[in-house]
């Protein structure tokens, strides 16, 4: 078994997802996660291409936000398109890497990744309110490489 298959449980990655559902409930934002074993790239980039790869750069208001793990390297990346990016409060996608990264370094995955996924999706929520005309873009499944 891969060291990617091993990172999380069939059951820890249920409750990612129903934490992106839950998040995605209330916006018309997306959020999605990738993990994948290592980066052939530096990680920011391979985040980037991802990003494209997975058509989150296709939302309607450029509102997608993308967590990205590369379990080998140890390396996370928060990456949200330009619509978020230029709405949420400055400090943002650094306080909540650092709030992603504590959980990391407990081993505690499964609770960094959902803490990431539900303050995105409540930054998504304050300034991509859901309307009757929001569908869901892209899949809420954990996508793996």
């Amino acid at each position: 078994m891969s060291h990617v298959e091993e990172f999380l449980t069939q059951e820890e990655e249920q409750e990612i997802i129903e934490a992106i559902i839950r998040s995605e409930k209330n916006t018309s934002g997306e959020i999605r996660v990738h993990i994948e074993a290592t980066a052939k790239i530096d990680h920011f980039s391979r985040a980037q291409q991802l990003f494209h790869f997975l058509k989150m750069d296709n939302t309607k208001d450029a509102n997608g936000v993308l967590i990205y793990v590369a379990v080998d390297d140890k390396k996370f990346v928060l990456y949200g398109d330009s619509g978020i990016d230029r709405v949420v409060p400055r400090g943002f996608w650094n306080a909540t890497k650092d709030v992603i990264a504590s959980h990391f370094k407990q081993g505690n995955f499964k609770q960094g990744i959902i803490e990431g996924v539900l303050r995105a999706g409540k930054e998504l929520e304050d300034h991509f309110p859901w309307d009757h005309n929001d569908t869901n873009e892209l899949s809420d499944a954990i996508s793996k490489g």
